[in-house]
C-alpha cells in the first residue's frame, strides 16, 4: 500500500452507482415527475450515499492507521 487514497472504496462505489440499477435510483430519487416517487427513493438514495462515504471514510482512516504504523518500524517488545 502506497498511497493514503481510498481507491478501492471509491472505485466501488462508482461502479454501483453508475450501472443502470444505480442510475435507475439516483434518477427516481432525484428526478422523477411524481413528487411521491421522489419522496419514496431520496431517503433510501442518500442513505446509500451516507454508507458508501461511511466506507470511504473508514478505509481512508484503516490506510493511514496502517501507513503510520509501518513509518514507525517494527518494534520487539
Amino acid at each position: 500500500m502506497r498511497t493514503r487514497w481510498p481507491w478501492i472504496s471509491m472505485l466501488v462505489s462508482l461502479i454501483l452507482t453508475l450501472n443502470p440499477f444505480g442510475l435507475e435510483i439516483v434518477e427516481a430519487a432525484f428526478f422523477a415527475g411524481e413528487a411521491l416517487s421522489r419522496s419514496i427513493w431520496a431517503p433510501i438514495a442518500l442513505t446509500i450515499f451516507a454508507v458508501m462515504a461511511a466506507v470511504i471514510l473508514s478505509e481512508w482512516l484503516i490506510r493511514i492507521y496502517i501507513l503510520n504504523r509501518r513509518a514507525r518500524g517494527a518494534t520487539t517488545a
